[in-house]
């Protein structure tokens, strides 16, 4: 099968931990030993999150007294690409010694005149008291909004229209390789009156562009995970209770929040409505028993899906 995995943040780095690069690196080795078995035997693109690193990346380059200005979130993006592809990448080929694997910085294609760039929702960076906030954006041009008790930088997050290297993707997968890309959602750029594109500052959901860019892959199948082992409804009380197969329609029917659980299940609903395939949210570790149909989550456009063996089987 063709597969597209959208790799969570926690993969990289857990609640709680400094964002170290060793640490990281740890990290990042114990996820890749998860997905390496569903590599062995299928076609896999990798994607992944860049939340927290970008943040430490915007703060170092805010803080930086030999800088005009900031660097902007589309380049802050294409960095986290790089540093975050270059750990997947060799950790990939030190658990498929002889296999290609390709780490590529990519752009996603977002509408200029998507509403989200009036309303930016996107909280970015570290948290300020309002008065810093405030002067921080008055000084850099910067919107911010409240986020709990504190006040955040937020920036517009546009709906993702296309993986512009698509293409380039798909020879790579055609020809036997392992893809990293898509990371952080891909360096959010436009096209201009000229027809050129141009970054602009913006952060893209990585699984939205994760489920568009399984779509036109013409994946079988695509995987979102996270530090959850599936959907759970009334989450976070004792009456929690985990989703175990779904349709899109029964799984929207839940109303999960837009700030947490609600992009991946958009996601996954996505593309199971538009290409009729399978698609699944659960725990990283337990990547191959949810392709199995043994854990996490699966959505289809029937609501049913192999069911794992009965005990004793």
């Amino acid at each position: 099968m063709r597969i597209v995995v959208a790799l969570g943040g926690n993969a990289l780095l857990q609640r709680g931990q400094k964002p170290d690069a060793e640490l990281q690196e740890r990290n990042v080795d114990r996820a890749v030993a998860a997905l390496a078995p569903i590599a062995r035997e299928h076609e896999l693109v990798l994607t992944h999150g860049n939340g927290p690193q970008v943040g430490v990346l915007a703060l170092q380059s805010a803080s930086d007294p030999h800088l005009t200005t900031p660097y902007p979130f589309d380049v802050l993006g294409a960095q986290t690409q790089g540093m975050i592809g270059y750990w997947l990448l060799q950790s990939m080929q030190n658990h498929l010694p002889g296999r290609q694997v390709a780490a590529i910085i990519n752009q996603t294609l977002v509408e200029a005149a998507d509403p989200a760039f009036d309303d930016p929702t996107k909280f970015v960076g570290e948290v300020y008291t309002q008065e810093e906030a405030q002067r921080l954006a008055a000084e850099r041009g910067w919107a911010v909004k409240a986020d709990g008790t504190g006040w955040r930088r937020v920036v517009g997050s546009p709906r993702p229209q296309r993986v512009v290297e698509t293409r380039l993707i798909r020879l790579l997968l055609e020809s036997g390789a392992v893809v990293v890309c898509a990371g952080g959602g891909g360096v959010p750029v436009i096209r201009d009156e000229s027809g050129r594109l141009r970054g602009v500052e913006a952060v893209v959901d990585k699984d939205l562009t994760s489920s568009v860019l399984a779509e036109a892959l013409d994946a079988d199948m695509l995987l979102v995970l996270t530090d959850v082992p599936a959907v759970m409804t009334d989450y976070g009380t004792p009456q929690q209770a985990p989703i175990t197969r779904a349709t899109p329609a029964g799984l929207r029917s839940h109303g999960f929040p837009s700030g947490s659980m609600g992009p991946k299940v958009e996601a996954v609903c996505r593309f199971v409505e538009l290409t009729g395939g399978a698609a699944a949210i659960g725990s990283l570790q337990d990547a191959a028993a949810i392709l199995r149909g043994e854990a996490g989550t699966v959505v289809t456009a029937s609501g049913s899906y192999p069911d794992p063996p009965a005990e004793g089987s």
